[in-house]
C-alpha cells in the first residue's frame, strides 16, 4: 500500500490508535438521552485524534489524513468474486463504523462518459427549474447559494433512462451501499452545483437525526442516536474535478464515533473545533466519496475563479426503514380531528393525553416527501402531519379548513 500519510505501526502506537474504545467519556454510557449537557469537546478531541492502522484497510492503495483511498480499477476481480467481494465489503463497513468513517473510491467511473451525459441532463434540468421557480431551499446552507436538483434519481431516470442505466450500473457503488446497509437498499440522490463564490455549509451530521431540530433530537433516546447512523449511507459522485479551492466536502475522520454527536455538532465549541481540524480530499471527475452519515462534515467554500463544482449526492437508505402495514393516515386524521377539536380543553383530553392520541394517528416524520414542492423552508425539515394536526387544534381551526390544509400538504408531498 502506498501511504501518503505515514502511520506508525509499532505496538505502542497501534495500542494508542485503538484507544477510541476507552476514550468515550464514561459519563455518557449510562445516559438514556443526549443533549448539550452530554457533550465534552475534550473527549471529542481525543477521539478524533487517533490514526488509522493501515492493516485494517488491506485493499486500499493509500491513506491520506486518516482516509483510505481505493483505486477501483484494482478491485475488478475482487468485486467479481463472491468471497472476495464479501471481504472487501466487511473492510468498508469496519472503516465506516469503527474507524475513519469515510472512504474514497478513486475512478469509481473510469470511463466518465456516463458522468458527462448525466451532467448534460442535470444542467438542462437546473435551467428549466430555475426558469420555473427561481431555485429552492437547501439543507445547512443559504437558499440560492447553489443550484440543487431534488430527487435527481427519478428525474434522470424519467428524462434519460438510457443514461440512468449506464450511470447506476456501477459494481463498486453497489458494493459500498450493500456493505453498509445490506441488500435491497433504497437509493435517492440530489445534485448540488456550487458556483465560484459559493459559501460553505455549516458542519453537521446527516439524515435521520441530523435533520431534526436540537429539541426534537434530544427527545430521541440514546440508543436511537446509535441506530440512526446505520440506517443511511451518504455518498457523493464528482461530476467535475474538485481541487481544494473548489470546496470539496470538509470531513472530520473518526467523529462518527462520538455518541452524543447529534447534539454536539450544533454547539459553538464543536463547530470551532471542526473548522480548525477538518480535512478535505481533492477529487477528480468520476471519483466518489462515501461516509457514515454521523461523520461531522460540510461542503466547503468554492473560492475558485471558474470551477462549477457539481456532485451527485447519494442518500441511500436501509430496506428496513418501513412500517409493517400501509396506513391511510390522511383519512384517519380527517376522522379524528373533529372529535379531538370538540374534546380539546376537557380534563380527560388535554396535554399529554391529547398528544398521545394525535401521535397514534398522524404521521410524525417529514420524510419522504417531494422537496421541490415541500422544501425545508425555515428549518431542516418540512412540517409534519402531526405538527399540522396539533397546530390546527391549538388555533381551533375549523374541520373544513383542517381538511383543506391536510389535502394541500398531501399534494405537495406527491412524487
Amino acid at each position: 500500500m502506498e501511504n501518503a500519510d505515514p502511520i506508525k505501526t509499532d505496538p505502542a502506537s497501534i495500542a494508542a490508535n485503538k484507544t477510541w474504545e476507552g476514550i468515550m467519556d464514561k459519563r455518557v454510557d449510562h445516559l438514556a438521552y443526549f443533549n448539550a449537557t452530554s457533550c465534552d469537546v475534550e473527549d471529542f478531541r481525543q477521539l478524533v485524534s487517533q490514526k488509522l492502522d493501515d492493516g485494517i484497510v488491506p485493499h486500499a492503495y493509500k491513506v491520506v489524513a486518516g482516509i483510505p483511498v481505493y483505486r477501483v480499477a484494482d478491485l475488478g476481480t475482487v468485486l467479481a468474486g463472491s468471497e472476495s467481494r464479501s471481504r472487501l465489503m466487511a473492510e468498508w463497513a469496519q472503516v465506516m463504523r469503527l474507524h475513519s468513517g469515510v472512504l474514497v473510491l478513486e475512478e469509481a467511473y473510469k470511463d466518465v462518459t456516463s458522468i458527462d451525459r448525466a451532467t448534460q441532463v442535470y444542467n438542462r434540468i437546473i435551467a428549466e427549474e430555475k426558469a420555473a421557480s427561481g431555485g429552492g431551499a437547501d439543507h445547512f446552507a443559504v437558499a440560492g447559494a447553489n443550484d440543487r436538483i431534488w430527487n435527481s434519481l427519478q428525474k434522470l431516470c424519467l428524462e434519460a433512462p438510457d443514461v440512468f442505466a449506464d450511470y447506476f450500473a456501477n459494481p463498486a457503488i453497489d458494493a459500498v451501499c450493500e456493505a453498509w446497509l445490506g441488500p435491497n437498499y433504497q437509493m435517492t440522490a440530489q445534485v448540488n452545483l456550487v458556483r465560484p463564490g459559493g459559501k460553505a455549509q455549516q458542519a453537521h451530521r446527516d439524515y435521520h437525526l441530523g435533520f431534526q431540530s436540537a429539541e426534537d433530537c434530544a427527545r430521541y433516546p440514546a440508543h436511537v442516536h446509535d441506530l440512526s447512523q446505520v440506517m443511511t449511507l451518504q455518498g457523493a459522485v464528482a461530476h467535475t474535478d474538485m481541487p481544494i479551492e473548489s470546496g470539496p466536502t470538509k470531513l472530520l475522520p473518526f467523529s462518527q464515533l462520538y455518541r452524543p454527536g447529534y447534539a454536539a455538532y450544533r454547539l459553538e465549541a464543536f463547530k470551532e473545533f471542526f473548522e480548525q481540524n477538518y480535512v478535505q480530499m481533492p477529487l477528480r471527475k468520476g471519483d466518489a466519496v462515501f461516509f457514515n452519515p454521523a461523520l461531522f462534515h460540510a461542503a466547503g467554500d468554492n473560492s475558485s475563479v471558474d470551477i462549477q463544482r457539481m456532485a451527485n449526492l447519494l442518500q441511500v437508505s436501509s430496506a428496513f426503514g418501513r412500517a409493517m402495514e400501509s396506513v391511510d393516515r390522511d383519512a384517519m386524521c380527517r376522522a379524528l380531528y373533529p372529535v379531538l377539536l370538540a374534546k380539546t380543553g376537557q380534563e380527560t383530553m388535554s396535554g399529554t393525553r391529547l398528544e398521545a392520541a394525535v401521535s397514534a394517528c398522524a404521521e410524525g416524520y417529514s420524510f419522504p416527501t417531494n422537496l421541490d414542492r415541500d422544501p425545508p423552508v425555515g428549518g431542516l425539515a418540512p412540517e409534519t402531519q402531526k405538527q399540522l394536526f396539533l397546530r390546527a387544534l391549538q388555533d381551533r381551526m375549523p374541520a373544513a379548513d383542517f381538511e383543506a390544509a391536510l389535502l394541500a400538504r398531501a399534494e405537495r408531498r406527491q412524487a
